[in-house]
């Protein structure tokens, strides 16, 4: 499920859920755990979110977005969401292949994000009938206007475009992105884990302000307004079966 490894100052979580790191609730739990444990150890200046296979993450497990487990599944990412946003040490994502969905967001919500030139970035839930509450709250903060359509049209996006957007930091050759890794934790290791944190926190007290604040009305509009809509549910359906969604159109 992860795979997590240290060294001097470094922590580096691997997702490890060949072949597409889908995300399911117990992987949520899991992460979030391995990331408050990896900000609670003091020395610790960087915390590297990399996956193991052909995608970073296609996002979280849709077979969880029933009535009957979508509460549970979406407090476990909305807790895992909020955890990436409020830690101080600095977050490093290392993604080759496509983020989609959920994979997107926890990109979204690191501090420094390296890109291999393959690899993707999208939000496709507006396809199957839902959105995802908490790129809905981040993005447009952190990227405007250009986050906002990422979420309307649904449609992915290659690494050198979402560098343009602001949500990639630097995109690197296929095959050097380890390198790239090591190169930007050599030089934060070699910092004051203390000046690094509260630099952290000073230049991000206002987005986290907002961002908890966003998050809990787009959870809301999702539990309560999208979930009792018939096309969330028709489009849900359809991806799973496989089928063209019929919208209702009202």
């Amino acid at each position: 499920m992860l795979e997590i490894t240290s060294t001097p100052g470094v922590t580096r979580i691997t997702l490890d859920r060949p072949p597409l790191n889908i995300l399911d609730t117990a992987t949520m739990r899991a992460l979030d755990a391995a990331l408050g444990a990896a900000a609670d150890e003091p020395t610790t200046r960087a915390i590297v979110l990399a996956a193991r296979g052909k995608a970073f993450s296609a996002g979280v497990d849709i077979g969880e977005h029933t009535r009957e487990k979508v509460a549970d599944m979406m407090g476990a990412f909305h807790r895992l969401c909020r955890t990436l946003a409020g830690i101080d040490v600095p977050t490093i994502a290392a993604v080759a292949g496509p983020a989609l969905g959920g994979g997107c967001e926890v990109v979204a919500l690191c501090d420094i994000v390296l890109a291999a030139e393959s690899a993707t970035f999208g939000q496709p839930e507006v396809k199957v009938g839902v959105f995802p509450p908490a790129a809905a709250a981040a993005f447009p903060l952190r990227f405007g206007k250009p986050g906002l359509a990422l979420l309307l049209l649904g449609d992915p996006v290659p690494a050198g475009k979402a560098q343009a957007l602001g949500l990639v930091t630097e995109v690197v050759p296929d095959g050097t992105l380890d390198e790239a890794v090591d190169r930007v934790t050599g030089k934060l290791a070699m910092l004051s884990a203390p000046v690094l944190r509260l630099t952290k926190r000073a230049a991000l007290s206002g987005f986290r302000q907002q961002f908890a604040e966003a998050l809990d009305r787009a959870e809301q509009i999702y539990l309560k307004e999208l979930m009792a809509t018939a096309d969330a549910h028709e489009g849900l359906e359809a991806f799973l079966a496989r089928r063209a969604a019929v919208w209702s159109h009202r």
